[in-house]
């Protein structure tokens, strides 16, 4: 009996695409339970139970599930001792058609095939998809926003004020009871204002209020009813003589009548505001404030008179008056910097009494406005958050992670309280708190699996309501952290399918694409007409246009797709910008990250146990991960190879040395017959005492480090294997010997994630691709390499000698 086979058409990947019904993954893993339905999403609706297929994602070159950008990185910088090192941090970062009608002569699944080479669409065929994507998201977009959002409502910032009376004086409650006013009465309110001439400021004002008060399908057409015009004309003509009071009551009944925020009224009333403002108290400047933030008006020269009046008299306020002016703050997005020391004692004075929903709020008022916190302030306010987390609420305990985030403040007790809290709330968060989670364990780069789980568990059914933003900080996030979740091909598939459906968002914010398509890079997935699209000339324009700088990832995601896909056919970077930002990236290592003491330590070191500068090269390998490596080259047989001829040192002519080739000399060199006895009696100092260091020699710095290095007395050498051959000659006399080519990383924290030895998204990356170009990765760990940098130098090149010549490098390589 023929069945039909329901499938969702992904564009093409760099990896295979296995599709299999959902009937036979039940039968394949025993799973009685009936499938989930259709979240709703007018997008990909379904009309029945059919079975959805599964997209699995295949990868390239023997890809292995282990585990696991510019636009958001406007974080305060860290304090030096736990900031980012420069250069080693990593920038920071459409519609998909639906086809459900494949039909199959068989229930059979279609085979699995790991890298099949993909076949390139034509360029024609793939400008006409994108432009039919655009042509129908507009459509969709409209639609979804006319159908109730559950998952990504937005949480009131206002809840804060519930907590407390004091607020009804500040701020204007749009759920305040009233009794509606009969149309009638509306009507001869209007009439009057047509056939009289002038009315009182009195009169006017009571006009106003009960005006308010009409049905809300009545307010509507309001606005547009001559009759109302007039009103609003006699108002502006004699607002100056309005009392304070009445003006505000005329103010709150153009914000229930939703008047647009340009209207005439609105300009005469915020003159005659800015004109008054000294003259009215905290309690109504906060309130006027409050109105025109529901207006959703920007009134910058208000505020600024609103920040000073509150600077003058700053020992007066009270605590509800600080929440509240915090919040004014944050909804205006700008930070007075005169106000920022006082914020911060403010902060401290009134912690303790704050409620849990009130330290949210003033979280998301500085976060909002983009306010500094000092380390100490932020460290009080998640001491207090971690006691009492369970007690909070969830938007609160988010608008504190935003916060946290931003000050790049690493408070562990908090972190782990985090994971054991949020987790069971995850499936209530609506998707931008989810996303708030979830980008903020990734800032501060701390792996907490139990969370991401949650996370990755609850999506799938949530994802057609993620904004462009929301679905490439997803991606961002979990490729950061290095982490692929049990579900991880229905997770990854349902990110991707919806990047699709916003790709038309992505014009407008070239800065997501990049983001989420480097999140995917990191654990080596390339949604292939993805990466074609973000490589198109227009698009690399948009982001040279950017306000972020978005060259340098440009750069990091093409060239992975040439090293991690070579199959793919799509668009790639012109070789010119390429060029120019390898030059730019290698200037700016030259200048930060060469110099840096570790590596520096390293790079002189391996100098001297190798042999001289012409053994060692300081460089970067792979530009496009903006990190440093130190590269060696030895010989099957263990003995170093030069290859950095243009060293500084490497033109050293023979006779500079100052040695003679004696007959005895070229004996010792070809039979490597070098003994411990006779390099000390030639290189030692006589006398030195056990425990002082002893000088490097400027001759024979091979032989003389080896020496000291097999050392029995020294703590960190370890013997090298019989026959490794390390004599200061590293040539044969049979020709050029084959190589193994060592990539030496000096690593530093910040390649780790939080108290952790879990390699970052980035840097994973960088190791495959090293590793798939041919070069054998060293890793000299900072938990092992920073403390040596205290030790004596025979200690530190005795670890360099055992991480340098480790038998396992040669026979992996071999």
């Amino acid at each position: 009996m023929a069945t039909v086979l329901i499938c969702r058409r992904l564009p093409r990947l760099s990896r295979a695409i296995v599709l299999s019904t959902t009937a036979e993954r039940k039968a394949g893993s025993g799973s009685g339970k009936s499938e989930e339905k259709d979240d709703g999403n007018p997008q990909t609706a379904d009309t029945g139970t059919e079975s959805a297929a599964t997209i699995q994602l295949l990868n390239p070159l023997d890809y292995r599930v282990l585990y696991n950008p510019s636009a958001y990185t406007k974080s305060k910088a860290a304090s030096q001792q736990r900031s980012q090192a420069p250069g080693d941090t990593f920038a920071s970062p459409g519609t998909a058609w639906v086809q459900r009608t494949l039909s199959a002569a068989s229930s059979q699944a279609l085979p699995s095939v790991r890298n099949a080479p993909s076949k390139p669409k034509s360029k024609a065929v793939l400008d006409q998809t994108i432009q039919a994507c655009f042509s129908t998201a507009q459509n969709k977009e409209e639609a979804e926003k006319e159908k109730t959002e559950t998952h990504d409502s937005k949480e009131d910032p206002r809840v804060f004020q519930k907590g407390r009376p004091e607020y009804r004086s500040l701020s204007y409650n749009r759920f305040e009871p009233v009794e509606t006013l009969p149309f009638e009465e509306g009507e001869a309110i209007l009439r009057v204002a047509v056939g009289e001439d002038s009315q009182s400021p009195g009169a006017l004002t009571d006009s106003f209020r009960k005006l308010s008060r009409l049905p809300a399908e009545r307010q509507a057409a309001l606005v547009a009813d001559p009759r109302f015009n007039a009103l609003c004309g006699d108002t502006t003509k004699t607002i100056g003589s309005f009392g304070t009071s009445e003006l505000i009551d005329v103010l709150k009944a153009c914000v229930c009548l939703v008047l647009p925020a340009a209207h005439p009224l609105l300009n005469a009333c915020e003159k005659e505001f800015c004109r008054r403002a000294w003259d009215m108290n905290l309690d109504q400047l906060l309130l006027v404030a409050d109105c025109w933030r529901c207006l959703e008006r920007q009134v910058p020269s208000y505020l600024s008179i609103l920040f000073s009046y509150a600077n003058v008299r700053w020992k007066d306020l009270t605590l509800p008056q600080f929440v509240q002016l915090v919040y004014i703050i944050g909804e205006g997005r700008r930070s007075p910097a005169d106000l920022t020391q006082k914020v911060e004692s403010t902060i401290l004075k009134y912690l303790d009494s704050f409620t849990l929903e009130e330290v949210g709020a003033v979280c998301l008022g500085l976060f909002k406005s983009l306010s500094g916190m000092s380390d100490h302030v932020m460290r009080k306010i998640a001491d207090r958050v971690s006691l009492q987390m369970e007690d909070m609420s969830t938007y609160a305990l988010v608008n504190v992670l935003k916060m946290l985030r931003y000050s790049r403040m690493d408070h562990l007790p908090l972190l782990k309280e985090l994971g054991k809290v949020i987790p069971p709330r995850i499936p209530t968060i609506n998707i931008q708190g989810i996303m708030h989670v979830t980008l903020t364990c990734s800032s501060l780069h701390y792996f907490d699996e139990g969370v991401l789980a949650a996370v990755a568990a609850s999506l799938p059914s949530k994802v057609t309501y993620c904004r462009s933003k929301d679905a490439a900080k997803f991606l961002w996030s979990f490729g950061c952290l290095d982490y692929e979740p049990p579900n991880e091909e229905e997770f990854y598939s349902s990110l991707i399918e919806q990047m699709h459906r916003k790709l038309h968002e992505f014009r407008k914010f070239p800065e997501h694409l990049l983001t989420g398509l480097l999140g995917l890079a990191f654990l080596k997935r390339y949604p292939e007409e993805l990466i074609d699209y973000a490589l198109r000339d227009e698009f690399i324009q948009k982001t040279r246009d950017s306000k972020y700088k978005l060259e340098k990832d440009l750069f990091t995601l093409g060239r992975s797709v040439e090293i991690e896909c070579p199959g793919y056919r799509g668009n790639r970077l012109p070789p010119q910008l390429c060029q120019e930002i390898t030059e730019m990236v290698l200037n700016f290592a030259e200048q930060e990250i060469y110099v840096r003491p570790e590596i520096v330590e390293a790079a002189s070191l391996l100098e001297s146990m190798l042999g001289g500068p012409e053994y060692v090269k300081k460089h970067m390998i792979l530009p496009h991960t903006r990190t440093s490596d130190l590269e060696v080259r030895l010989a099957t047989d263990g003995r170093p190879i030069p290859f950095n001829f243009k060293a500084p040192m490497a033109e050293k002519k023979l006779e500079d040395i100052g040695v003679s080739l004696t007959d005895d000399l070229m004996t010792h060199l070809i039979k490597g017959s070098w003994s411990l006895m006779e390099v000390e009696s030639e290189a030692g100092t006589p006398g030195q005492e056990r425990g002082e260091e002893a000088p490097m020699p400027h001759t024979g710095g091979d032989a003389t480090f080896l020496s000291r290095a097999l050392d029995t007395n020294s703590r960190l050498s370890v013997e090298p294997p019989s026959g490794r051959g390390l004599e200061a000659s590293s040539l044969t006399l049979n020709g050029p010997p084959r190589e193994v080519k060592l990539a030496l990383q000096v690593s530093n924290r910040n390649h780790y994630c939080y108290c952790s030895k879990r390699l970052l998204g980035l840097h994973c990356l960088k190791r495959r691709q090293l590793r798939q170009l041919g070069y054998m990765v060293v890793e000299l760990p900072f938990w092992e390499w920073f403390p040596l940098l205290k030790r004596t130098r025979l200690e530190k090149l005795s670890y360099l000698q055992y991480k340098v010549f480790d038998p396992a490098l040669l026979s992996g390589a071999g």
